[in-house]
């Protein structure tokens, strides 16, 4: 009767839980209203949350391991063509087109430095015959070199012109003629297209 208000207001808003309706007991181990973490969620948040390096060496060390983990991830990606690891040189699907369309067929400028090295001794021989056919040999491989270049170039823009009208297609073709100049073995990223075969 003599029950002040704000008890009995009290008294009406709490829940009260029947016997029909009993609570469930919460994991103590687990988040509040989350479920628990799988182990390996919860390594990576642990690494992730992992406290400072004490002084700038330990900082340092860090750096360079990380910066190891990194240029071997990028490694990978250059043998195997993962585009989540290339350079940011190399990434993007312009630049794959790029990569594809040179290595799909031959060019002479991939064979510039073995013709160089011939065109080398030819041009130490102390003959005076040689050493002129050296002379025209390099004067032909340069012409042809500058064609085939030239050819390429047009081609290909206009290819990606076509293929990638929204994309940014800024510095592809230089990146494919530099990309003739190496012989295909030692190209990276490796080749992904065998020669003959659409891009």
């Amino acid at each position: 009767m003599f029950r002040s208000r704000s008890k009995e207001g009290q008294a009406a808003s709490t829940p009260r839980v029947s016997a029909a309706e009993p609570q469930q007991p919460r994991d103590p181990q687990a988040p509040k209203g989350r479920p628990t973490p799988k182990r390996s969620e919860a390594q990576s948040q642990r690494r992730s949350f992992a406290k400072a390096p004490a002084n700038r060496k330990e900082a340092a060390k860090r750096q360079r391991e990380e910066r190891r983990t990194a240029m071997a991830r990028q490694r990978q990606a250059l043998a195997g063509g993962d585009e989540r690891y290339l350079p940011a040189r190399d990434k993007g699907p312009v630049r794959r087109y790029a990569r594809d369309y040179v290595d799909s067929r031959w060019s002479v400028a991939e064979f510039f430095l073995p013709i160089a090295v011939i065109i080398l001794v030819l041009s130490m021989m102390p003959s005076l015959q040689l050493k002129n056919i050296s002379l025209l040999l390099w004067l032909f491989v340069i012409v042809m070199i500058v064609l085939d270049s030239v050819g390429l170039g047009f081609r290909l823009r206009r290819d990606l012109r076509t293929r990638f009208p929204d994309e940014n297609k800024r510095g592809a073709v230089a990146y494919a003629l530099m990309r003739t100049l190496q012989l295909r073995r030692m190209r990276l990223p490796k080749p992904q297209v065998a020669r003959g075969e659409k891009p």
